[in-house]
């Protein structure tokens, strides 16, 4: 007569091997890692195939560099001329806005020159 399928023996354990129980298992055996992996296909092969390159972008356009240029000059200038006391209300200790969109435009150009290819 045949044992029913739910009683299975030590024997019947894939492998053949009997679990211990007299002895602990290391850490490195109780921890198991969970791979997200796809289930294997029939149609799926053994082999490596390698990933798909991002494409590449291509060079800036012209106006990249000229914008960061002209940013960089048109702060710089602004910055020199407050001091110089020749923009409309720098010569009487102005509130120091010159100052600020001078150092404003020079940042937008270092912004602009990320973005640089």
């Amino acid at each position: 007569m045949a044992a029913p399928e739910s009683e299975a023996t030590e024997s019947d354990s894939p492998g053949g091997n009997k679990p211990s129980k007299d002895k602990p298992l290391p850490p490195s055996a109780k921890k198991k890692a969970v791979r997200d992996r796809p289930e294997r296909t029939a149609a799926a092969s053994g082999r490596y195939t390698a990933p798909v390159p991002a494409a590449k972008k291509g060079p800036s356009p012209r106006w990249v560099p000229v914008l960061m240029f002209a940013l960089w000059g048109i702060g710089l200038a602004m910055i020199l001329l407050n001091y110089m006391g020749l923009l409309p209300g720098s010569a009487d200790n102005g509130n120091g806005w010159y100052l600020v969109g001078g150092l404003g435009l020079i940042l937008s150009g270092i912004v602009t020159a990320t973005q640089y290819r």
